[in-house]
């Protein structure tokens, strides 16, 4: 499909951008301040294609090249939404989450970043697929790749392995350190959802998070600012591989 045809479902429900306005790229934070802040900071003529609901959505240049950024919201029910219609309905081919999870390992401090090769999740998602078994969402290999060797490059420090995105924020059973006995690296609330549908439409995603509390060194533990402003280490692998 052209930049110039109009997709039938465009534009969507939570998506008022016309089909075109996004690059083939999209960051995908869950905050809408830290999708501004990425487009504030690091893009060259930004331009506001989408604000349903509050949810900022930019297209702009890195470097000369094309990219955009949009939140997603918090858990895998939100991003399942807008991953979906940024792949299915506005032609992206490319989604790379960048956001902030807790560590089970201890060698992962605050602010050191996980490159979430699969998600692993106590949600249900899948299962809207019929499969016969249980499906192993897992990120592009070759984005897994090229944020490796970027992260690599630059000298920082981060882990590549399993992440959960859990559908439970305050979980009554506490069940996270059963997670780390498997040998995952930390939890966030979206990556699994994100793998599904590009699994599904035939695209590529990436999670980058970076460590905004411990479970092991709580007392590294972030602000809702900090969090929203200064990891910009994770935002720049995933500019650098957009």
């Amino acid at each position: 499909m052209s930049k110039e045809t109009k997709h039938p479902n465009v534009p969507t429900p939570h998506i008022s951008a016309k089909y075109g306005d996004f690059a083939e790229t999209v960051l995908m934070p869950g905050d809408p301040l830290r999708a501004k802040f990425i487009a504030e900071t690091f893009f060259e003529n930004p331009v506001l294609v989408n604000n349903v609901r509050g949810v900022n959505g930019y297209t702009g240049y890195y470097h000369g090249k094309r990219v955009s950024v949009m939140a997603s919201g918090m858990g895998q029910p939100a991003i399942g939404i807008y991953s979906y219609e940024l792949y299915n309905y506005y032609g992206v081919e490319n989604i790379i989450r960048v956001g902030s999870c807790g560590s089970f390992d201890k060698d992962l401090h605050a602010r050191d970043m996980i490159i979430a090769l699969g998600a692993c999740t106590n949600g249900n998602y899948a299962m809207q697929y019929g499969l016969p078994g249980t499906f192993c969402p897992i990120a592009d290999f070759g984005l897994v790749s090229r944020a490796a060797a970027a992260c690599e490059k630059a000298g920082l420090k981060y882990k590549v392995g399993n992440i959960l995105s859990s559908d439970m924020f305050y979980d009554d059973m506490n069940s996270g350190m059963q997670w780390a006995k498997m040998g995952v690296l930390g939890v966030e609330m979206e990556s699994a959802a994100l793998y599904c549908n590009a699994a599904r439409a035939g695209k590529k995603a990436l999670c980058i998070c970076t460590v905004s509390d411990s479970f092991i060194y709580p007392e590294e533990n972030t602000t809702a600012e900090e969090r929203q402003n200064s990891f910009t280490d994770m935002m720049k692998i995933a500019l650098e591989i957009a």
